[in-house]
């Protein structure tokens, strides 16, 4: 009696133990983008479009993560399957692939790949309508610089109208950057704001309206 009653306990004892082992496995493969997809889905989402609906707060810059960061720590060497940076020495840099490298998607070409910027340049006014294309080729240019040192600094697109071009971005630098540019060269004023709540930045400059 003593023999059954300690095999059924033993059964029950091993029966556990693989419950136990299972929940553990399902929780330590929730990473990469499973865990950026519940990040995503609770955190105060940014506009999609330079028209959507949000209220602006002061800066809160450096210290607010940004959502399509991935939450653990990349192995070194990981190279970006899309763009080619390389991640390395703790950050992200444009180099040479490594002959052997893990292989992800960085945060950059995500936001690219969803049409989901960190960053919103809004350029109106007359002046607008009569320099676009120098305005154009001074934002890329600013890009290009940005880039070169912060890989996962870049324009998402840019949208022109008659007297409006909006430019997204995949950070919250580049808005800055482009903006007081824009401003040194073609003057008129010089508008940021700073989600509250989350990775995201408006620019607006304007400079006259057309007649």
């Amino acid at each position: 009696m003593r023999l059954r009653r300690f095999r059924h306990q033993h059964r029950w004892q091993i029966h556990i133990e693989e419950i136990v082992g299972g929940l553990a496995f399902t929780a330590a493969s929730l990473n990469g983008r499973v865990l950026e997809v519940i990040m995503e889905h609770t955190r105060t989402p940014g506009p999609k479009t330079p028209f959507g609906g949000h209220r602006w707060g002061h800066a809160q810059e450096d210290h607010v993560l940004d959502s399509y960061k991935r939450p653990q720590k990349l192995a070194e060497p990981t190279v970006c399957l899309q763009c080619g940076a390389v991640y390395q020495a703790g950050r992200w840099h444009w180099a040479t692939r490594p002959e052997t490298a893990h292989e992800v998607v960085c945060q950059a070409c995500h936001r690219i790949n969803d049409r989901y910027p960190a960053g919103i340049v809004t350029l109106s006014g007359a002046l607008t309508a009569q320099q676009k294309a120098d305005m154009i080729n001074l934002a890329r240019h600013q890009e290009a610089d940005e880039k070169a040192e912060h890989p996962l600094n870049r324009i998402i697109d840019i949208e022109e109208s008659l007297d409006r071009i909006v430019i997204t971005t995949t950070d919250i630098h580049l808005p800055r950057r482009i903006g007081e540019a824009i401003k040194r060269a073609f003057h008129g004023k010089l508008e940021r704001h700073f989600d509250e709540n989350g990775y995201f930045v408006r620019v607006n400059w304007t400079h006259g309206t057309l007649p």
